[in-house]
C-alpha cells in the first residue's frame, strides 16, 4: 500500500485504517476481556436489565435486580408478580411505570410467542414490547455473542470525539462502526466504546490525561495528555 493510502482516512471516519487498528489495539491491551457492567445470569436477565436501564444507570438497575431476581428471573415468575408486584422492585429506577408495564407485556410475548425463550434475532426481539433496536443489540451482542454495536450516549460522544465515526444520529454511528471496526475487534468494540465513554471520554469532564487513545483523537478540545501514549 502507498504512503498516501496509508495516510488518507478510512472512508466514514477521520483516522486512518492503521489508526483504527491501533485504537482497537490499545483498547484490547487494556481491557482484555470487557464486558457489560449489568449483573445477569440468563439471557432473559440481561434483556430485562437492558429494558430497564434506558435512561438509567446500571448501578441503579443492579441495585434493583439483585433484589428482584432471587424471588423472580423467568418470565412466567415475572409475570406472576404482576405490573403492581413488579413496581415493588423496580421503583428506584426512573420511569418504573412505564418500565414495569413493558416488562410485563414482555414476559406475556416471551411465553406466548417464544415459549419463553429470549428470541436470538432482531426482528423478533425489536417485535417486543419495550425493546427498540439498541437492547435488541445488547442482547445479541452479550447473550449471543453476535458482532453487533449498541450505540448508546458513551458511544455515540466517543466516535464523534474521536473522529472515528463521526454522525449526526445514532443509527449514522451504529452503520459507520460495523463497516470500520476490523473483524477482530466486532465482538467487544461495544463494550471498550462504553467502557471508554464512562470513565474516560466522559461528557462534561473528560480525562483526557489518562487516555490512551490521546494522540489518535480528532476532537480539536481535547486537553494534554499527561504522558505520551505507547503504541
Amino acid at each position: 500500500m502507498s504512503a498516501t493510502k496509508k495516510s488518507r482516512p478510512a472512508r466514514g471516519s477521520k483516522l486512518t485504517a492503521g489508526e483504527i487498528v491501533e485504537l482497537f489495539t490499545r483498547l484490547l491491551a487494556a481491557n482484555p476481556h470487557p464486558t457489560t457492567e449489568l449483573e445477569y445470569t440468563t439471557p432473559f436477565e440481561l434483556l430485562v436489565s437492558v429494558v430497564l436501564s434506558a435512561q438509567a444507570t446500571d448501578v441503579g438497575v443492579n441495585k434493583a435486580t439483585r433484589k428482584l431476581y432471587p424471588v423472580a428471573n423467568t418470565p412466567a415468575a415475572i409475570l406472576a408478580l404482576g405490573e403492581d408486584g413488579l413496581k415493588r422492585y423496580i421503583n428506584t429506577i426512573g420511569l418504573y411505570n412505564a418500565k414495569a408495564a413493558n416488562v410485563i407485556a414482555l414476559c406475556g410475548k416471551l411465553l406466548e410467542l417464544h415459549d419463553g425463550e429470549v428470541p436470538r434475532t432482531r426482528e423478533a426481539l425489536e417485535a417486543l414490547p419495550g425493546v427498540g433496536r439498541k437492547t435488541a443489540n445488547v442482547v445479541l451482542n452479550t447473550a449471543f455473542g453476535e458482532p453487533t454495536i449498541a450505540v448508546d450516549t458513551h458511544i455515540f460522544r466517543v466516535s464523534n470525539r474521536t473522529g472515528l465515526a463521526p454522525g449526526k444520529d445514532v443509527r449514522t454511528v451504529e452503520d459507520k462502526l460495523v463497516k470500520l471496526v476490523p473483524a477482530e475487534f466486532a465482538h467487544d468494540a461495544h463494550h471498550w466504546l462504553i467502557l471508554h465513554g464512562r470513565y474516560v471520554c466522559k461528557a462534561r469532564k473528560p480525562d483526557c490525561a489518562r487516555c490512551i487513545v490521546h494522540d489518535l483523537c480528532r476532537w480539536p478540545e481535547k486537553g494534554p495528555s499527561a504522558q505520551p501514549c505507547v503504541a
